[in-house]
């Protein structure tokens, strides 16, 4: 089993994800519109995304906007899809050019034709990056991820392509965002709160969780590496147990 500790030489998580919290709280405290505080953490994923690809992340994925986000007030969500096709649209050169790979995952299908469209080809202009892979979560529920998958896998049996029996973990992984990726190691939760909010219930279920005060606008790479700290302190046990546990 793997453990981490604290050394020089410390150990990069393959996998990073972020629940990216604290927007709207962060521009009420400056007196602002809450689309000012989105706008403010747009520049934290610029500098996150950099610095993630700097330190040797393999894959980072970002919680955008979630499945149950459509129940906020209507001009918040309008600010949040045109700032979704701004970032898109200014973003998409730079990401290219420094060989990063950009995947929305989540039901684009809800978005209008002009979004879907600008996400297919940012998609398909990075699709051969060999660099940091870039996850953005939009329109995603980790919910919605297994009802999709389990609803591709009963087509599949109702068409005689497989069997029950050929249904295990890995066949229902294959099935799922992300299946061709390292499974997540950490998730970090901005904002303050202690939960992960229909975030990557599959692929997180042995994912180290570090929640930090710092409301998204003001997490930065200190911040960051902070995260990745701690994790090097946690005893990551997948089940079982280390040797030095077992008795004599």
């Amino acid at each position: 089993m793997t453990r981490f500790y604290m050394t020089q030489q410390k150990y990069i998580p393959n996998h990073v994800a972020i629940i990216m919290d604290g927007n709207g709280r962060w521009a009420k405290q400056r007196n602002q519109l809450r689309a000012s505080g989105h706008r403010a953490g747009l520049k934290t994923v610029r500098k996150i995304v950099a610095h993630a690809a700097q330190i040797g992340i393999k894959v980072l994925t970002l919680y955008a906007f979630s499945s149950e986000n459509w129940k906020r007030p209507a001009n918040e969500v309008s600010a949040l899809i045109s700032l979704f096709i701004y970032a898109l649209n200014r973003e998409i050169k730079n990401l290219n050019k420094n060989n990063v790979r950009l995947n929305i995952i989540g039901d684009i299908s809800k978005f209008n034709q002009n979004l879907q469209n600008l996400i297919i080809n940012a998609q398909r202009l990075t699709q051969n990056n060999t660099g940091l892979v870039l996850n953005i979560a939009a329109n995603y529920g980790g919910r919605w991820d297994i009802v999709q998958s389990a609803q591709k896998i009963a087509s599949q049996v109702l068409d005689g392509k497989i069997t029950p029996q050929d249904i295990n973990e890995d066949y229902f992984s294959s099935m799922t965002c992300m299946y061709t990726l390292p499974e997540v190691e950490l998730i970090i939760r901005t904002g303050g709160e202690y939960r992960i909010s229909n975030f990557l219930l599959w692929q997180s279920a042995y994912a180290e969780l570090y929640f930090t005060d710092i409301l998204w606008p003001d997490f930065n790479q200190a911040s960051f590496d902070e995260a990745i700290n701690i994790f090097n302190t946690r005893e990551r046990r997948f089940g079982g147990v280390l040797n030095e546990d077992l008795p004599c």
